[in-house]
């Protein structure tokens, strides 16, 4: 970065507060009281982010009469819930190009589910009256580089091959640039139907207050901390009790799962973002950005960005963090060297908007897996279902793993549990050290392929045919 670049980048960032600006809102709800003594009921939900909440609002939404409890070791969307860039995307494989290469013969019935699962959250949005800034506005996948327009074009023609095309639109360099303003852009695939853009911790509270208005029941900071067999059910030990259940789903994703064998296919990966005080009307003309779609980069160190309902930016991505041993740890949350990168990159993108200044900045862990796209499961002899390994894209998957989860605890064979991608496994992670040289590797080459057109080295070509990857 050039000394002028850093300066401006550094001066942008002076007054950030390091907090998730979302989780600022004045809507937020007070906690829950956390769980004491004893309690039973028919199904345990661990977690209160949208993987718990989704959960325990269809698993009501399909019997009223079970008794559901839902334990959350924080409050309601704290986590990643609360804090990610609030693209509410249909794909449950990670993107176009992730399922492509992972399941090709199940893609179309992937697409199908996935579009109707956000038609599924949109409907819920308007049935419980979800005060979430839902904007049902798509995302532009935009390429920067000439490699990356030959790239999309080939994901376009591949959906028109397979008769998914339908709401995708080839935007060339003077198209893009007409909806969104940046010298960088070079053209872009825009996805019209494909992505929402809401306000992820007013969902994530929104969800709370329709469970509870369902008679689900919520303890808040409350940990589950250890799981075992009780009978022809479960148990569930936390801080100050115990719940008693005939079944559990776990939605804990980046958090230690209560089934040990589970730990090693994710690793915590953390993600940073800022946003922008208020865009002026001038500034706002200077970009466009009239129809708020959602914006992302094609690059495999990507960026992803879009307007808030007030007239700010998010930007966030680029760098994707791993601490040795993955351990997910408060003090991560904050990075500013990762703040200084981001803030010159914005500015690089966006030079119209120099002296513009951020008012938050912020980071939190993200579960991600070798597949990039959630994985699913059961344990003690079906009665404990599991869905985790979002890699970022859980606000709108995690209510399709819900889904999956609640079939299999039924036993039920739907079309979902028998989808390969259901069905299948992603590899495991290795042990460390190896665990932390592999990924760092990876980052280094996927950085160099970046760099140089989007060449893959040999390792990255390995990793392809191992089915191996890190991302964000």
């Amino acid at each position: 970065m050039a000394p002028v670049a850093m300066r401006l980048a550094a001066q942008s960032l002076s007054d950030a507060q390091p907090v998730p600006f979302w989780l600022e809102d004045p809507g937020k709800p007070g906690a829950l009281p956390a769980l004491t003594g004893t309690e039973k009921c028919d199904l345990l939900v661990v977690g209160g982010g949208y993987s718990g909440l989704w959960t325990a609002l269809l698993a009501k939404e399909r019997d009223p009469s079970q008794d559901v409890v839902l334990i959350e070791g924080h409050e309601v969307g704290w986590a990643a819930s609360g804090r990610n860039g609030g693209f509410c995307a249909a794909s449950l494989t990670h993107g176009f190009g992730n399922g492509l290469s992972r399941w090709p013969g199940e893609l179309p019935k992937l697409e199908r589910l996935g579009a109707a699962n956000l038609d599924a959250i949109e409907d819920a949005v308007a049935r419980y009256s979800l005060d979430c800034e839902f904007e049902r506005t798509g995302e532009i996948d935009v390429a920067t580089e000439a490699y990356q327009v030959e790239e999309l074009h080939e994901w376009y023609e591949e959906a028109e091959r397979l008769g998914l095309a339908d709401g995708l639109t080839l935007l060339d360099q003077d198209a893009v640039r007409a909806e969104v303003n940046s010298p960088t852009f070079r053209g872009g695939l825009w996805d019209r139907e494909g992505v929402a853009m809401l306000h992820p911790a007013k969902l994530a509270w929104g969800l709370k207050r329709a469970c509870l208005d369902l008679g689900v029941r919520i303890f808040e900071n409350t940990p589950g901390l250890d799981l075992v067999s009780a009978g022809a059910g479960m148990a569930v030990r936390t801080p100050y009790g115990r719940v008693a259940t005939r079944r559990v789903a776990l939605g804990t994703n980046v958090f230690p799962s209560l089934v040990r064998r589970l730990r090693p296919y994710t690793v915590p990966v953390y993600d940073y973002a800022l946003v922008t005080e208020p865009l002026t009307a001038e500034q706002l003309a200077s970009i466009g950005w009239k129809n708020r779609q959602g914006l992302g980069d094609s690059a495999n160190q990507f960026h992803y960005f879009r307007v808030t309902a007030d007239h700010r930016i998010l930007w966030g991505g680029y760098d994707a963090i791993y601490r040795f041993g993955g351990k997910v740890q408060a003090e991560m949350d904050h990075r500013p060297e990762t703040y200084l990168k981001l803030a010159e990159h914005f500015f690089t993108c966006f030079p119209q908007l120099e002296g513009l200044r951020f008012s938050h900045a912020w980071g939190g862990a993200i579960d991600t897996c070798s597949r990039f796209s959630a994985f699913f499961g059961t344990a003690h002899q079906g009665k404990v279902a599991y869905a985790q390994g979002y890699t970022g894209l859980g606000v709108g998957a995690t209510r399709f793993g819900a889904e999956v989860m609640l079939d299999l605890l039924a036993g039920e064979r739907t079309e979902r549990t028998q989808l390969d991608m259901v069905r299948s496994k992603p590899l495991p992670f290795p042990p460390e050290p190896i665990a932390w040289a592999g990924i760092g590797i990876t980052k280094w080459s996927l950085a160099r392929a970046d760099a140089n057109g989007g060449r893959r080295n040999l390792w990255l070509k390995a990793m392809d045919r191992l089915g191996l990857g890190f991302d964000s």
